[in-house]
């Protein structure tokens, strides 16, 4: 029988997802998704950090794209995790978890695109770009703010295909599969979304 999750460990789980996201890592280990919900299911509870940790900074970067801020970003995939273990026990194979929780995170973002479609793109661009300062070069750091917002031009379903493919480097098959959805239908995608954005491009340089 499945452990209900009590409000005290919801609380004690949701202060030490913050303190992942903070920087206090644990090491995710080499175990395998389905053994740690198995075991989070089974009561042991504190394992949830492991899928955190090993997904945290992943899917951050699928969100900050997505919603052109990695201060949202950082909050949608925090959210987005701390739903995931209120509703673990839905998740019918525990194997496949991280595709389970990719479609979390992928409505929360959808969610707050619809919420946020107010905030200049202009401001956005600028807040992915100061968050991503690995790469000091100013040439690359203007690439990389036109392309931003080149991004938040782009529907919702044509942005995400581009940073699936090419930030988080899928094939046209696995997008496919996450997504529910066939290769055609996304490489259509793909055509209007590189049409749209050297558009946009032009206009920016």
């Amino acid at each position: 029988m499945v452990t209900q999750v009590t409000w005290e460990t919801r609380a004690r789980y949701q202060t030490h997802t913050w303190l992942l996201f903070r920087g206090n890592r644990l090491s995710p280990g080499t175990e395998a998704d389905g053994d740690i919900v198995r075991a989070v299911l089974a009561g042991d509870r504190e394992r949830y950090a492991k899928l955190v940790e090993r997904y945290r900074d992943r899917y951050a970067r699928y969100a900050a794209r997505m919603l052109g801020s990695a201060d949202a970003a950082e909050d949608a995939v925090q959210d987005a995790f701390v739903r995931a273990y209120d509703q673990l026990a839905q998740c019918k194979d525990p194997n496949k978890f991280v595709g389970w929780f990719f479609l979390i995170l992928r409505n929360r973002c959808f969610a707050e695109r619809r919420r946020s479609r107010s905030k200049a793109p202009l401001e956005a661009a600028d807040g992915v770009a100061a968050a991503d300062r690995a790469d000091s070069n100013t040439e690359a750091a203007e690439r990389r703010r036109a392309l931003q917002l080149a991004l938040l031009e782009l529907t919702p379903d044509q942005r995400e295909v581009f940073v699936l493919k090419h930030v988080e480097g899928l094939s046209y098959g696995e997008i496919a599969k996450q997504l529910s959805t066939s290769v055609p239908s996304l490489k259509m995608r793909m055509h209007r979304a590189y049409d749209k954005l050297r558009e946009q491009l032009r206009e920016h340089t």
